[in-house]
């Protein structure tokens, strides 16, 4: 369920490439525009492709609707708290770039949102990285709740989660106020998360496990300035031991001044 045929990986690189070639700022963007930079996105027209399969699945494979609907709202209520692990244990963790093998995936997936907040190239997650997760997540708790048809009625649901978490961390950086009073919450939360202090404010949808463990504050004034909110703890010292972060960083920015020279003849 979670892999994509060669033709199809093609067609999301292609996706990917013509999408990039668009500059996406949240600070200079509206919301009209946001929407559409979202439902173009190729990762978010996976998930919705793949929810629709998963419903299907789940409807063809039904005894009764309840244990199917249990099993989606399992999903819900767990997925919380695996986004608040994963984000303060993984992605805020340091192994990651201590090793040249996961370096870049973890300069990918969070080193450069913390480097260019409003960049949204690198704020949605990638495919490879968001996949396998809610594969693991969702379809044991699928299984547990309602046997085989409780499988694609999990991933069902866990598609509906990314793309809603996906869109709610874009409004988060939107240069935009939201309706929504629990929207405007988490959007100050996540903003003093990256702007003050990066130890605390871990959930992007919910601050419910923040509270649990101790890692919540409601204004930037509750806990000191942190000094590594923009480069999460990778120094200058740290470089200096684990420089492959800092080699793709040199190496993008020469790229990139070599396309803007390319592009200037």
């Amino acid at each position: 369920m979670g892999g994509i045929s060669a033709t199809s990986g093609d067609y999301v690189d292609i996706g990917y490439k013509r999408w990039l070639e668009q500059d996406y700022l949240l600070d200079r963007m509206t919301l009209s525009d946001l929407v559409k930079a979202y439902f173009t996105y190729p990762a978010i027209q996976v998930y919705l492709l793949l929810f629709a399969v998963c419903v299907g699945a789940a409807v063809y494979l039904m005894e009764a609707p309840l244990p199917l609907l249990l099993a989606a709202g399992l999903c819900f209520l767990v997925y919380p708290l695996v986004e608040y692990l994963l984000h303060r244990f993984l992605l805020h963790g340091r192994w990651l770039y201590r090793s040249p093998k996961t370096a870049a995936l973890w300069k990918r997936i969070h080193f450069d949102h913390h480097q260019n907040p409003n960049e949204l190239s690198v704020l949605f997650g990638a495919l490879h990285t968001t996949l396998p997760i809610i594969v693991l997540v969702t379809a044991p708790i699928g299984w547990l709740a309602a046997g085989l048809p409780g499988i694609p009625a999990g991933l069902a649901a866990g598609f509906v989660i990314i793309c809603f978490y996906e869109y709610g961390h874009c409004i988060q950086h939107l240069s935009y106020k939201p309706r929504l009073r629990y929207l405007q919450r988490i959007k100050r939360l996540h903003l003093a998360h990256h702007f003050h202090n990066e130890t605390g404010n871990f959930g992007i949808t919910s601050n419910i496990w923040d509270h649990v463990f101790g890692t919540y504050y409601g204004k930037p004034g509750a806990v000191p300035r942190s000094p590594t909110a923009r480069n999460l703890g990778y120094t200058d010292q740290e470089r200096e031991r684990y420089p492959w972060v800092a080699d793709l960083t040199e190496a993008e920015g020469d790229d990139a001044l070599a396309r803007e020279g390319h592009g200037a003849s």
